[in-house]
């Protein structure tokens, strides 16, 4: 990842074309993200800000986001302080991974007020922080930094807002080629100066400190520590052209001669100079480790196929994707997952004991039979003896059986203890036929619990607990008092398909059992992983072509345990053939008249289809 001070530059002058637009909603899906729908010229749209401690981001998105039934405290300051406002100015502070958006309101009483919203950008200390403009005090942040956690600044509300450390670098886009050669040049001189104390014997003077290599021997990591907003990513870049000799601007190769000061400057203002024109070209791609990583200016050192974006907020948004809400979803799932785990594992292993009883109970006809030659032989037999030889006339061939006894019984005690176990077993087999049965469908219903949570929105881990808590898996653990009212219908991700028809999908059992049982009609169109857990998927049309069913089936396959596998057989036919059995499991569906098609998931033909949420 390399969200520097320059995709920073990129995300602020893309954001120019909000300014005189409204902000008319303002949501917060998550802990650390707020979304701004804006109106005005230019369109508006969705702007995203996340002070995510992993993939902390600004930038216009296109992605529908399920909202909290009550927002947060911040959200409701945020709506109170900002919501109606006009965005008068959207600043980057120098080159660091701070954006400014000043916001004009007009409050309750009708006076207008100048409000500040500063993002910070900067990993686990990213925050988003609303101030007052005119008197520079924090009204509140989304993230709270209180004395004991840092001593340099506070953020609460009614403080001054302090910047964050200066790192007393030096702006890359201020400095001319002579300034850059001057302090290329000073840091030789520098490092030589360095290498002769330590020569002379007074390196113990400076063995606390840190020595840097100088330029000309790692000129990326000293491009880093010069130059603030620039990335190892970038450095990198500028290292590897000034390797090379070449510059965005020269088509020949440099004379071997050159300085590698003259070189590394070439190369460093090549990468610069659009930057300072603003004019980005953002790109994903893989390094020579083979991590994707993101640019707002082209790469030479990207390796393999490369993509290519026209706004650096659709760079930001493939590559990020739902991370931040993975990364969410992982973090409230983790005890789910556990219990379930536990939960297929005791049930895997009482299948196993399950199956050693009934091939047990499988020989009760042998009991039987012993108990009958014992009892027509009771007077060839005396208490004590150990076992009886007697002739099998069960047997087509009359074979010889022995017969272990019990010394301690008579005969005829020994006869009804044979027949005891082949009572006990014969009784026994119908009941371990319903174990089994059952047991079969609890390990089904736990890899369908678990597939879904592998694709679980935040709000579809909360539709899966109270699922099981229903089910009597889970205590309750909400406050006892006043109950939320459940909404009667789930919120369910809808696709356009390539023939603009809707293709319905749920993402849990709660979701396909409204589907599948009380949303679709009689004449839509079913499809669902032939075998294999996975989501409920309807085409909401009776006529429709061969690439919506295509699509439909992809979504089936993709939202499926089989997600990652090739030729994936996806069953489907008409809701009317679809139906639940009386006390089956939740999501647990019959079905006939089906067709299987086989198809291999393309998770780039699914992102590219638009979708939405309906409730």
């Amino acid at each position: 990842m390399a969200l520097d001070g320059i995709v920073t530059r990129a995300i602020a002058a893309e954001l120019q074309a909000c300014i005189g637009q409204r902000i008319s909603k303002i949501y917060q899906p998550g802990d650390h993200d707020l979304v701004f729908t804006l109106r005005g010229a230019g369109g508006g749209g969705k702007l995203l800000l996340s002070a995510n401690p992993t993939y902390p981001r600004l930038h216009f998105t296109e992605r529908s986001t399920v909202n909290p039934p009550e927002a947060p405290m911040f959200c409701m300051l945020m709506r109170k302080h900002c919501e109606g406002g006009v965005i008068e100015a959207i600043t980057q502070v120098g080159m660091e991974r701070i954006i400014h958006i000043d916001i004009r309101q007009r409050d309750e009483l009708g006076d207008v007020s100048a409000k500040k919203i500063i993002i910070e950008l900067m990993g686990r200390h990213s925050n988003i922080i609303l101030t007052d403009a005119l008197a520079g005090t924090i009204i509140d942040g989304i993230h709270h930094v209180t004395p004991a956690i840092s001593s340099y600044r506070i953020v609460m509300p009614g403080f001054a807002y302090t910047q964050p450390p200066e790192q007393h670098k030096h702006n890359p886009l201020d400095i001319s080629r002579s300034e850059f050669l001057r302090l290329y040049g000073d840091a030789e001189t520098d490092a030589a100066e360095r290498e002769q104390q330590a020569d002379s014997g007074t390196e113990a003077e400076h063995s606390g400190k840190s020595v840097r290599k100088p330029p000309s021997k790692d000129p990326a990591q000293w491009i880093v520590d010069t130059f603030s907003g620039v990335s190892p990513l970038i450095a990198q870049e500028i290292a590897l052209r000034a390797k090379e000799g070449q510059s965005a601007g020269e088509s020949g190769v440099a004379s071997t001669d050159a300085h590698p000061g003259d070189q590394l400057a070439d190369a460093f203002e090549s990468v610069m100079e659009p930057v300072r024109e603003n004019r980005f070209e953002p790109v994903t791609g893989t390094n020579a480790k083979g991590k994707l990583v993101f640019s707002a200016v082209p790469l030479k050192l990207l390796e393999g196929r490369t993509k290519h974006y026209d706004t650096i907020s659709h760079c930001l948004e493939d590559y990020f994707g739902d991370k931040g809400e993975r990364d969410a979803v992982k973090q409230k799932v983790s005890d789910l997952i556990r219990f379930l785990t536990n939960e297929r594992s005791k049930n895997i292993k009482k299948l196993a004991k399950l199956k050693a009883d009934l091939e047990e109970a499988g020989d009760a006809e042998k009991y039987r039979v012993r108990g009958e030659l014992l009892f027509a032989s009771l007077h060839t037999l005396t208490k004590g003896d150990k076992e009886a030889r007697l002739v099998n006339y069960y047997d087509e061939n009359q074979t010889e059986i022995v017969i272990p006894l019990d010394p301690l019984l008579t005969p005829s005690d020994n006869a009804q203890r044979y027949f005891k176990k082949y009572n006990k077993y014969k009784n026994s087999l119908a009941v371990i036929e319903e174990q089994l049965e059952k047991t079969h469908e609890e390990i089904r219903y736990m890899d369908s619990l678990l597939q879904q949570l592998d694709h679980a929105s935040l709000n579809d881990i909360e539709e899966i607990r109270e699922e099981l808590v229903g089910g009597g898996y889970l205590r309750d653990r909400g406050k006892r008092g006043k109950k939320k009212k459940k909404s009667a219908r789930p919120t369910l991700q809808v696709f356009t398909s390539s023939e603009n028809l809707e293709i319905y999908v749920g993402k849990n059992n709660l979701q396909n059992e409204y589907l599948t049982n009380r949303l679709a009609g009689s004449n839509d169109t079913w499809l669902h992983t032939k075998d294999i857990p996975g989501s409920h998927v309807v085409i909401r049309a009776e006529n429709f072509g061969d690439a919506t069913l295509n699509e439909a089936a992809q979504l089936a396959a993709y939202f499926s345990q089989a997600k990652q596998s090739s030729s994936v057989p996806v069953d489907c036919t008409l809701i009317r053939h679809v139906r639940k059995p009386s006390g089956s499991k939740p999501g647990f569906v019959i079905y006939d008249h089906q067709r299987t098609l086989f198809v291999t998931p393309d998770e780039d033909m699914i992102k590219r289809l638009p979708s939405t949420l309906k409730n």
